[in-house]
Formats: structure tokens, sequence, C-alpha cells
């Protein structure tokens, strides 16, 4: 039967009715679904927005640059927290974005065959561990392993740096840092890996027909092809490490003042929304967190709207390429 007949009203007369309602249903429920998500977003940030509005009201524009936090006398300010909430995911990329590439390129194309889904599945498995499970590792293993060894190491040797200065301590915006990273290698390797599976086979049997090592064959075709989806699992890490809470709450030390040596302690906005939320105590305390996290809401969207312009503007876009192509690279 021609497609075309399918549109001639007779047929659609003997149609059963779910069969002529399927299309509208389908369209009225895939548009609902659409339309809940958006009035659940701009619910979530209009309650937030009310809780904190005696906090904006009072402190202004001036929250963001104030770095008091004081409950007893009701001053407070968001800049120790936005401080922490940069380094601590800034530096979390810095390590997990090239280690989950590299594990990516690994388990899809040097890896042998036994061995990618054992190691596939333990990378994975990283993001099933509990949030607090880590943050009590890092107390118990990872912060005393700081302090004793790894922080006085880089004094040791970059001292001179103020990011390294003061005394090594257990609880700090580095030992946060690494926790973050465990926490977000998984999801990047997992989105890359999918990305790097979908590039054509037939692409790296031409670069290899051309004379192209494996490494060459990588730089040349894997990546260039995969460069929107890298940049799309990058920014889903980060999302990741700039609203993880609990782990980081319990490893990087509470306190509120900013400080250029990574060995010193802090906090992060959702850390200290937290820590302190429930027992909040006057007037301000809880709206000023709410503030807090409706900065870190706005955090969010920002993040996810400078990765559009860049995949968009920035030449990351789905790379077609061809395999007559393979050898301009």
């Amino acid at each position: 039967m021609e497609a075309g007949a399918l549109s001639d009203p007779v047929l659609r007369a003997r149609r059963n009715l779910p069969d002529r309602i399927g299309d509208p249903l389908l369209r009225g429920l895939s548009g609902l679904a659409a339309a809940l998500a958006v009035v659940v977003l701009v619910a979530i940030a209009y309650e937030v927005a009310h809780l904190a509005w005696p906090a904006i009201s009072k402190f202004g524009i001036g929250f963001l640059t104030t770095n008091d936090w004081n409950p007893v006398t009701e001053r407070f300010g968001a800049a120790p927290f936005i401080y922490g909430t940069v380094v601590t995911s800034t530096i979390a990329l810095l390590f997990a974005a090239p280690l989950s590439i590299a594990i990516s390129i690994y388990l899809t194309e040097l890896a042998p065959a036994r061995l990618r889904r054992p190691v596939a599945t333990l990378v994975d498995m990283l993001a099933a561990i509990p949030s607090v499970i880590l943050g009590l590792w890092g107390i118990l293993v990872l912060g005393p392993f700081m302090n004793d060894t790894i922080e006085p190491a880089l004094k040791s040797v970059f001292g001179f740096l103020p990011i390294f200065s003061g005394d090594p301590s257990a609880f700090s915006y580095l030992t946060a840092a690494l926790i973050l990273t465990i926490m977000t290698t998984p999801i990047i390797t997992s989105v890359t890996r999918e990305v790097f599976e979908t590039v054509p086979g037939d692409l790296k049997e031409a670069s290899y027909a051309l004379g192209a090592t494996r490494w060459e064959m990588v730089r040349q075709v894997v990546l260039p092809y995969s460069r929107a989806g890298i940049v799309g699992a990058v920014i889903l890490g980060l999302g990741r490490a700039i609203g993880e809470a609990i782990a980081v709450a319990q490893v990087i030390g509470g306190a509120s003042v900013i400080h250029a040596s990574l060995f010193h302690t802090g906090s992060t906005m959702a850390a200290q929304i937290a820590a302190q939320f429930q027992g909040a105590p006057g007037a301000l305390q809880q709206p000023a967190l709410a503030y807090l996290g409706l900065i870190l809401l706005a955090f969010a969207l920002i993040v996810n709207v400078v990765a559009r312009l860049i995949v968009q503007r920035g030449g990351f876009k789905d790379t077609d390429i061809t395999p007559t192509e393979v050898e301009a690279l």
C-alpha cells in the first residue's frame, strides 16, 4: 500500500477508535509532559525566590560580594560560598575531564574485549555510591592522606605559590575538589564513552588506510567527531559538581571565609544550605540560605546557556566527517 493512501478519508474511517485518537493523544501527552517540566521549574524558582525575598530586600545585590556570615548580628553574604563553589568545581573538572576522556578512549579503542565490560561497570558503579558514603570515606581515608602526604608534598615543592601556602589540613578546598572529581568522573566517562561509540567505523578504517597510527586516528577522527558530546558530558559533570552538598559539607570544613590557599577550610553554596537550613535561627538566616539557593539555581542556568552557546557558536557542532575528508584533518 502506498504511503499516500493512508491519508485517504475512507481508510481513516475504517480505523478503530484507538487508531484514530492515537496521534492526537500522543501529541497531547508529550506536550503535557514538556509543559509540566516547565511548570515544575518555574514553581521551584518562585518558591525559592519567595522564601529568599526578605534577604533579597535587605541585602540586595551586595549579598553577592559580602564576606560576612554572622547569624548573631544577622549580617550575611554569599561571596565565600560562591568562591568555594567556583574553586572546588573548577579543580574537579580540571582533574575529571581529561581522566574521563582517557578512560573512554581506553574502553572504546584500546581495552581488550574481555576487559571492557568489567571496567566500564566498575566505573559506572562509582556513580551509584551515595554521596554521604563518599563523604565518610573522605573524612576517614582521603582527608588524613591529604593532610599527611599530598599537601605536605605540594607545599614543599610549590609552597611559594599562594594556593599551596599555609598548613596542610584534612578538611580543605583541595580535599573537597578531589571528592567532587570522584563523583563527576563516572558521569563524564559514561556520556563520553557513548559518544565515542557512535563514531562510524568506516571513518576509523579510512584513517588507518591512510597510514594513521591509533593515536592519530583518535586525535584526527574520534575527538573532532565527538566534540559536541564531550562538551555536553563536561557540562553534566560541572552541574553535578556545583550542586553536590553532603559529601562536600563533610570534607570542606565549613568556614565562611575566602582564602587563596587550597589547604584552607571553606564552604560552597550547596554545602552551606545543607549544613544550616534545617536549624537556622533568627529571622534572616533561612531567607539568606534561600538566597544562596537562588544564586545556585542561576548558576546552573547560566552554565547550561553558556554550554549551548559554545556548542552553537564555537564550532562544536556534530561533525559530519566523510572518509574522503579524513586525510584533510
